[in-house]
């Protein structure tokens, strides 16, 4: 069906890999492109294609880096770390198959995971005014199995996190 989700690596797919970093919505790709992507030190290894409401890439199978794609990065100093790039919708029925093939190959022991994305403060439950809460603001999940410091406070109960990043 035209709904596939085409995941499409130039070098091969990504066996080894210590970090995968994915930024999803358009605030959190923009976010990785100002502050971490302007450097010289990535490139383009692959993409992801689908097509559904919002979300409609091309049908070419080069990988040339557009807004509708979502991308994937190499960090050429240590090619075990990722970084994806994803600022386009992906729909409720192609988030696992999403997940199933961007992550189907790569080896998951030792694979630390960080996932960025955005909410609108008028989202988020809190019992003080969200008029006087600093914008933006910075919150953090984790698993129990990340053992390392968190560098923003955890996110309060009963905001949740949903879509991709929550799959």
């Amino acid at each position: 069906s035209h709904r596939e989700v085409e995941v499409l690596w130039s070098g091969g797919e990504p066996s080894g890999c210590s970090r995968f970093v994915v930024a999803i919505g358009r605030n959190a790709a923009a976010f990785l492109s100002s502050f971490i992507l302007d450097s010289v030190c990535w490139e383009v290894v692959g993409v992801v294609k689908l097509w559904n409401e919002w979300c409609r890439t091309s049908s070419t199978t080069s990988v040339l880096p557009t807004d509708s794609f979502c991308l994937f990065y190499r960090l050429i100093s240590d090619p075990t770390v990722l970084l994806c790039q994803c600022s386009c919708y992906v729909a409720e029925d192609q988030q696992f198959q999403w997940l199933e093939k961007v992550f189907g190959s790569m080896q998951k022991e030792g694979l630390q995971v960080t996932i960025l994305s955005t909410c609108p403060v008028a989202d988020y439950k809190t019992q003080e005014s969200t008029l006087t809460l600093p914008s933006p603001f910075l919150k953090a999940l984790k698993t129990k199995e990340f053992r390392e410091q968190v560098c923003c406070p955890l996110l309060e109960q009963p905001n949740i996190v949903r879509d991709l990043p929550a799959a």
